[in-house]
């Protein structure tokens, strides 16, 4: 399989991130705000939301008070990460949020149960998307809205132009893809909508920019982090894609690149918003 095709679909998929703190430090950052912003004006109290890979829960919590006194449904397939969810919705003196681990290709929920159903940054990770979206679906009552953003590795850009990073981008689209998921996953959302039996279906795209030196700094610290010590850089080494050296490299490379005063790093992000009929 070359780096630029897509994981065969059904195929199983490894959550190429894991739960390592420096990739819970990036999670933490996203609000409904800065990561949901396209599905707000589908929200208002009284709703049941499905929010599917809820990660530590911090756009979760979000989506529980605009919909209050509407319920949120907030599942993901590892349990560890469930309990820092619940633990970030207790301290916001939240009561409308319930958690349950899950599988997004096989939702243990009766057709129709939702009003929304949401994910984010999910689909990149799985092995069937299409199948995945089929079941976020069958979940959603008629009329109800299904919600998805992805990052799309391909269409990242920065400057500087540090060598290091070419590689960084080049090895971890080459990790993902052995892993089963697909990296470029933001380009692809409107075509497995449409595969998955969704017709009105409405596009757009928003960045996250990092160009501040706070942002930048963090931003490079903890890619350089999960480059090293996450599970990725296990399953970097594991696979055979690289040596404990060349990540070394590539982590010297992310901290080259946050210490430039004209740092600057965007991440292109495919969203939909797709009507049940």
């Amino acid at each position: 399989m070359t780096s630029d095709q897509p994981a065969p679909a059904g195929e199983s998929a490894v959550y190429t991130h894991g739960h390592h703190e420096s990739v819970l430090r990036s999670h933490r950052w996203r609000t409904a705000r800065n990561s949901a912003a396209y599905l707000l004006g589908e929200l208002r109290p009284g709703l049941r939301v499905l929010d599917v890979g809820c990660g530590p829960g911090t756009i979760t919590a979000d989506l529980a008070e605009l919909v209050a006194p509407g319920r949120v449904t907030a599942v993901d397939a590892a349990p560890e990460v469930l309990a820092q969810a619940r633990e970030h919705v207790a301290g916001r003196g939240l009561d409308n949020v319930v958690f349950a681990a899950a599988d997004v290709h096989a939702l243990d929920f009766p057709d129709g149960s939702f009003d929304v159903v949401h994910a984010h940054q999910v689909l990149q990770h799985v092995g069937d998307p299409v199948r995945a979206l089929r079941e976020m679906h069958r979940v959603c009552r008629p009329g109800g809205t299904v919600a998805v953003r992805d990052a799309d590795y391909a269409a990242m850009t920065w400057y500087p132009a540090v060598p290091g990073l070419d590689d960084w981008l080049s090895l971890y689209r080459t990790v993902a893809r052995a892993n089963g998921g697909e990296p470029d996953a933001g380009r692809r959302l409107h075509a497995w909508a449409r595969a998955a039996g969704f017709e009105d279906v409405r596009c757009s795209a928003t960045a996250w920019c990092y160009a501040t030196p706070e942002e930048t700094g963090w931003w490079s610290a903890l890619w350089a982090d999960r480059t090293t010590a996450s599970s990725y850089a296990a399953l970097a080494t594991g696979g055979g894609h690289t040596t404990p050296t060349g990540l070394t490299a590539i982590a010297e490379a992310w901290r080259t690149w946050g210490g430039s005063p004209d740092a600057w790093f965007s991440v292109l992000n495919g969203e939909i918003l797709c009507r049940v009929p």
